[in-house]
């Protein structure tokens, strides 16, 4: 069995370690969760990285060359959202309203000096929308990535992938976790599970459909 789960093709599903305070990062948890699953006949490997600026892409890239996966989902927490969010876009900036992990807190530098202005994701995120809100997971697709941390590993993605036409990749961000949302009143807050569920299914769509779907707007609430 071992042999065989070595010789299936790989999804790199990465979260982030704790920040901020908040204790244990629920996105860390999601991945730990789904770390070794087989899903749609592909082997997840799970991976944390830093909630440091530059760190966060030399272990994200570290972490793409020894798994040499088919897929890349990396995924992030964004407290105050209410749903998760299935990330589109990507832009070349570094702009910290506090600072990561390290101390570091960047402000318009681009993540790529010289790189475009944006990268769109490659992920079907409208077949991952339709697939989460059949299964009852709150789901969005989301226009902005914010300029912290998430967008960093967002846009390095992207950039370290421009060349690998057949691997795909994007980000989701997660709310807070219900113990997280308890510590903060008035925040929303999901269950972990429900959040692994919601990723599982994520993960399962993406590699399920090689073109996206089309939906009208009113299907994506």
């Amino acid at each position: 069995m071992a042999d065989e789960d070595a010789a299936m093709p790989v999804v790199l599903l990465t979260g982030f370690g704790s920040f901020g305070g908040h204790g244990d990062n629920p996105s860390q948890a999601v991945v730990r969760a789904l770390d070794g699953e087989v899903v749609a006949g592909h082997r997840i490997v799970g991976h944390a990285l830093p909630v440091v600026f530059d760190e966060s892409l030399r272990a994200l890239r570290r972490a793409i060359l020894q798994a040499r996966p088919a897929l890349v989902v990396c995924v992030g927490q964004a407290g105050g959202r209410a749903n998760i969010s299935l990330e589109r876009v990507a832009i070349n900036v570094d702009d910290a309203r506090i600072p990561d992990n390290a101390g570091a807190q960047p402000v318009d530098r681009p993540v790529v000096a010289g790189g475009p202005a944006a990268y769109f994701t490659t992920l079907p995120v409208k077949a991952m929308l339709v697939a989460m809100t059949r299964a009852g997971i709150p789901v969005e697709v989301s226009q902005t990535a914010g300029t912290f941390v998430c967008n960093h590993v967002f846009y390095g993605l992207m950039h370290a992938l421009r060349r690998r036409k057949t691997v795909r990749g994007g980000f989701i961000h997660i709310p807070y976790s219900d113990a997280q949302a308890a510590r903060h009143p008035g925040q929303p807050g999901l269950p972990v599970e429900t959040m692994v569920e919601g990723i599982r299914i994520a993960v399962e769509a993406a590699l399920s459909h090689a073109v996206d779907v089309t939906i009208t707007a009113g299907a994506e609430h």
